[in-house]
């Protein structure tokens, strides 16, 4: 009975120990990796180091440790993911819930913690694959779904269709100064629209596949397979390299730090998480 005695207020004194472990301590970029694939990365505006992803399996944050947590207990397949880029606790995405289906597009006013359904879209609930805001007007929003490219000029309650999109579309990107301009990713090249999305013309002389494009501060950002990562002023689209050929390997997602133009994060083709400290010359591993 004695030892018994002894033992219990040890017992009592670990449960609150025990309750410390259970608080969310993250997982490695590694089982990250294994676990899902990236969908859309973003600097949180709030803190640059901290890097949103938007997932297969949930909305994660990577904060300074270097270890990524789930802050929303959503485990949606968030696709399209497009912050606003001034309201920093403001995202939008679209995708499928975890059940299945269509999300249309979804809002979160607080960094990610919670979503909720803004509009089921034209057609809708739509699962916009590529979606993107403009920086020049946070209100327009484009997104593309069963062929047709949707625009929304109310910060996406309401939308309507624009036109088809692009062949081979694979990322859209709404430009930074101006917001009728949009580009398009495709399997034949870079293109541009001047009228959102109504007529297309050549963004870039070379016709390779681009698997990536940005637009941030004025600056146009595209990765190009065969090419790499090129950079261009919006104003004169003249482009010039960053890093060479990557040979397999290629970008999925791209962001710019807000606070800091040199910053930039990709996401490979082998789900690698990749930082650049120096504008997107060299890149190592996150």
């Amino acid at each position: 009975m004695t030892r018994y005695r002894l033992l219990l207020p040890l017992l009592l004194l670990a449960l609150p120990l025990a309750g410390c472990s259970g608080e969310p301590e993250g997982i490695s970029l590694e089982e990250l990796r294994q676990k899902t694939h990236i969908h859309g990365v973003a600097f949180d505006r709030a803190d640059s180091q901290r890097i949103q992803l938007a997932t297969h399996h949930g909305f994660h944050v990577i904060d300074a440790d270097g270890r990524a947590r789930q802050v929303s207990s959503e485990t949606h397949d968030f696709m399209g993911f497009s912050p606003h880029p001034q309201e920093a606790d403001t995202l939008f995405a679209s995708g499928h819930p975890a059940r299945g289906g269509n999300l249309g597009v979804m809002v979160s006013t607080d960094g990610g913690s919670s979503w909720e359904q803004r509009s089921a879209g034209v057609d809708g609930p739509v699962d916009f694959h590529q979606m993107t805001v403009s920086e020049a007007d946070p209100d327009v929003l484009y997104g593309a779904y069963a062929g047709r490219l949707q625009v929304s000029r109310d910060g996406g309650h309401e939308w309507q269709v624009q036109a088809a999109v692009p062949e081979g579309l694979i990322d859209l990107a709404a430009s930074s100064r101006d917001p009728d301009h949009l580009y398009a990713a495709t399997q034949s090249g870079l293109l541009m629209s001047p009228n959102g999305g109504q007529r297309w013309r050549q963004g870039h002389p070379q016709r390779n596949p681009a698997s990536v494009v940005v637009a941030s501060g004025g600056e146009l950002y595209a990765f190009m397979l065969g090419v790499g990562l090129i950079k261009a002023d919006e104003a004169t689209r003249e482009w010039e390299p960053l890093s060479g050929d990557w040979g397999e390997r290629y970008f999925t997602h791209l962001a710019v730090d807000p606070a800091d133009p040199q910053r930039l994060v990709a996401a490979d083709n082998q789900g690698v998480l990749l930082l650049s400290e120096d504008g997107g010359r060299e890149w190592s591993s996150l």
